[in-house]
């Protein structure tokens, strides 16, 4: 849960096979992405077990409960391309060693986290309370999340440079 709730954009990069707790890790992170030949699977039913570190809440959110609960009960291997299939992945990335695989992280994550920090966060921090918050408290938060933001030095400078949206 700590994981979740980093002011920070979290990826989890899947090479080779994320089983039993390193499935629940995955749910943990903002975005998973996973290398060619990679798999994850939820073991746990195999070991007696259920989830139990917000592994199996996170993946009902994630992929729904339909497809939660098969690969929860059926402890069923998902390969890169079900992955993506279910959502639970956002994509799979071309190179499977370790080097070109991060050097493919960090360029696809990128996108995400480019810009003022202070917005990133505040960005996480939104979308944060939109996932864990009811409603109302989600909206109250937005708000006064916005307030931080707006008229801040990046609002300022964003105006600058673009007076008008394109």
């Amino acid at each position: 849960t700590p994981l979740c709730r980093l002011p920070l954009i979290s990826v989890a990069l899947v090479q080779g096979k994320a089983f039993g707790g390193g499935a629940e890790l995955t749910t943990a992170c903002d975005f998973r992405l996973m290398t060619p030949g990679s798999e994850i699977r939820f073991v746990h039913k195999h070991m007696g077990l259920v989830p139990g570190w917000g592994g199996a809440a996170r993946l009902v959110r994630i992929v729904g409960s339909g497809a939660a609960l098969q690969l929860l009960s059926g402890a069923t291997r998902v390969d890169p391309e079900r992955a993506l299939c279910l959502g639970l992945s956002e994509e799979t990335l071309s190179s499977s060693d370790a080097t070109g695989a991060l050097e493919e992280v960090q360029a696809w994550l990128s996108q995400y986290t480019e810009g003022p920090a202070s917005v990133i966060r505040a960005v996480k921090k939104v979308v944060t309370a939109g996932r864990e918050l009811p409603m109302e408290d989600a909206l109250r938060t937005e708000k006064d999340i916005f307030g931080t933001v707006w008229g801040g030095p990046a609002n300022l400078q964003a105006l600058v440079r673009r007076p008008k949206h394109k």
